[in-house]
């Protein structure tokens, strides 16, 4: 038989330290746990991360062709599809400096007309690569620096002409005869009509940074400088003589312009109000002033107006350089009326078109 050896004194004085090592390490983890336990309620209730989303954004390549040859001149990629294609041409500059937007003229095909820079880029797509044809526009002037020019001339070029320079007439003579007072009416109104036209450009038009070409500008220079010289000439000549009728034929002429006059100017004022107040698009309708109420009879009455200042300036000077620059400018404004009046009846018909486009009637 075995018999059971009792424990030595060494192991009964080793025995209580081990004990009290034991459970010190177990109240030290059980502290441990309940200060983890505490964090955690605090924190409140645990949140799965978020899930990210990817969103698939389908960017488009344009590629850009000559017109006349076909060949390719750059491929603009990474274009978003918000994009409009004043931000194509803006990169189209970036990749070919020689070309600046304004000059640039974008064909979806090729004798198409040009598009507008506010059109949306997802609208042209048939897949992710479009395809546009180039024509360079040649130089641009903007529409101010364009109506700027052309109203000035006239000015200056009139003014010239009424304190008879010795270049133009003969000194003995210009001092000999005597100004009938309808040639100082004349310069007075003549002076009006531009200067009217110079500050509607500034602060009455509103021009959304459009551009045109320079050829253009110098056609319309060419026709209003030159017309003024032939005009004022003959006007301001030392032998140039009154109308036949006399007072009677000026007085009238003359109120009749400046009734034309303040009538274009207020019916310029109320289209750049129509067209910038915000509120929704509607054909301009007559407000108290007299001079508006030519709306419910015509569609364009500013043209009504400036036709009317040239053909009462004919009859106020009775000359026959006035009454060939009335008569074309009735050609001219009745042409731009007509085009203007096809707009007017695609977006107001039902108010337009018992209206006629400039002349009641007639136009």
């Amino acid at each position: 038989m075995h018999r059971r050896q009792k424990p030595s004194a060494l192991e009964h004085k080793r025995d209580p330290a081990a004990h009290g090592r034991a459970l010190s390490m177990s109240h030290n983890d059980t502290r441990s746990f309940f200060n983890f336990s505490q964090l955690v309620l605090s924190a409140g209730h645990l949140k799965a991360p978020p899930v990210l989303k990817h969103s698939k954004i389908t960017y488009f390549e344009v590629e850009i062709l000559d017109v006349q040859s076909k060949k390719q001149i750059c491929i603009v990629d990474k274009v978003p599809p918000s994009s409009t294609l004043l931000d194509v041409k803006h990169k189209f500059h970036k990749a070919c400096p020689q070309w600046y937007p304004s000059r640039v003229g974008l064909q979806l095909e090729r004798n198409g007309p040009y598009l507008k820079d506010s059109i949306n880029i997802q609208s042209l797509a048939v897949s992710s690569i479009i395809t546009l044809y180039f024509t360079d526009l040649g130089q641009q002037v903007g529409w101010t620096t364009f109506f700027l020019t052309e109203y000035t001339g006239p000015l200056l070029i009139y003014l010239l002409f009424y304190i008879r320079l010795s270049t133009i007439y003969d000194q003995v003579e210009s001092t000999k005869n005597f100004r009938h007072p309808v040639v100082h009416l004349a310069c007075f109104c003549h002076c009006l009509h531009y200067i009217r036209h110079l500050l509607e450009t500034l602060f009455v038009h509103k021009f959304s940074g459009g551009h045109t070409p320079l050829k253009n500008m110098i056609k319309g220079c060419a026709f209003y400088w030159g017309f003024t010289s032939w005009i004022a000439y003959y006007i301001n000549h030392p032998r140039y003589t009154p109308p036949s009728f006399g007072h009677r034929q000026v007085s009238f002429a003359a109120l009749a312009f400046l009734m034309c006059e303040a009538g274009n100017h207020f019916i310029n004022v109320a289209l750049a109000h129509q067209n910038h107040s915000g509120s929704k698009a509607c054909f301009p309708s007559p407000t108290y002033n007299p001079f508006t109420w030519l709306f419910l009879l015509v569609s364009c009455p500013n043209y009504t107006y400036e036709v009317g200042s040239w053909i009462s300036f004919a009859v106020m000077t009775q000359t026959l350089p006035v009454g060939i620059f009335a008569f074309l400018m009735v050609i001219q404004m009745s042409l731009w009326a007509q085009k203007k009046h096809k707009l007017y009846l695609k977006r107001f018909y039902p108010e337009v078109r018992r209206k006629a486009a400039m002349i009641p009637v007639i136009f």
